[in-house]
């Protein structure tokens, strides 16, 4: 049976007890319906995951006792930013799960051209934050140990300004050319539209800074498709 991964913010360290977060007490108290001396697994992002006994549980605390330190080999060989055009609800969510599940190793949602969604100052930290979670819960269905930072939206040239990854790729289903060759040795940007995807003026800035048009066949994608088939290629060629 499959042991449950539970994310924390803690500090984590062998022969230590702590305190689960009142969410993730809750989640396995009340709905994993663990009980004390039951084991778990825990981890906070630092690389490494802990195998954990529950100690105590006292109404919506439960303690774990924190006993063997691991390093899973979850984690890809490349590191990988995802620019990725802000979509409605589902779509944008589904998008991070998938990417995160896929090796992700950061999430820059972007306001373009045809982005749909308007999103002011107190509902943008309330997504921002919904989207971190999703990150997460990925990572602790898929046995990753590095959680993806999903950065603060921002405009499509702002973020464009910054790129210095050592490849840098737009797919969109108007481009011609094909992934292939040595695994690049630094950081590799993603650049994937929204619903309706760039437009014609955003795919001339991209290319202005440094970013190859790739094709992912002769369909056209849904926003939500693209991100998960551009990872699984990155990843076949280059990662793990």
């Amino acid at each position: 049976m499959r042991r449950s991964r539970i994310y924390t913010p803690q500090i984590l360290t062998v022969a230590t007890q702590i305190q689960l977060q009142e969410q993730a007490s809750h989640y396995v108290s009340k709905v994993l319906r663990l009980t004390v001396a039951d084991s778990l697994c825990v981890f906070n992002g630092d690389g490494h995951e802990y195998n954990a006994v529950i100690a105590d549980i006292v109404k919506k605390a439960v303690m774990v006792t924190l006993t063997e330190q691991l390093t899973p080999p979850t984690e890809s060989l490349i590191y990988t930013v995802l620019g990725l055009g802000i979509s409605r609800g589902e779509r944008m969510d589904y998008a991070i799960q998938k990417s995160t599940e896929l090796g992700i190793s950061r999430i820059v949602p972007l306001f373009t051209e045809h982005c749909e969604v308007k999103l002011h100052a107190e509902r943008l930290d309330k997504r921002q934050q919904h989207w971190q979670q999703i990150t997460i819960s990925a990572c602790e269905q898929s046995g990753r140990v590095k959680v993806p930072m999903v950065d603060k939206p921002q405009h499509l040239q702002a973020w464009l300004d910054t790129q210095t990854a050592s490849l840098k790729l737009m797919f969109d289903h108007s481009q011609n050319a094909a992934l292939g060759g040595a695994r690049p040795a630094g950081e590799i940007a993603l650049l994937i539209g929204p619903e309706g995807g760039l437009s014609t003026a955003e795919q001339s800035q991209a290319t202005k800074s440094g970013f190859v048009g790739i094709a992912l066949g002769n369909r056209v994608l849904r926003t939500e498709t693209a991100p998960v088939v551009a990872l699984s290629v990155l990843q076949y060629l280059w990662g793990a």
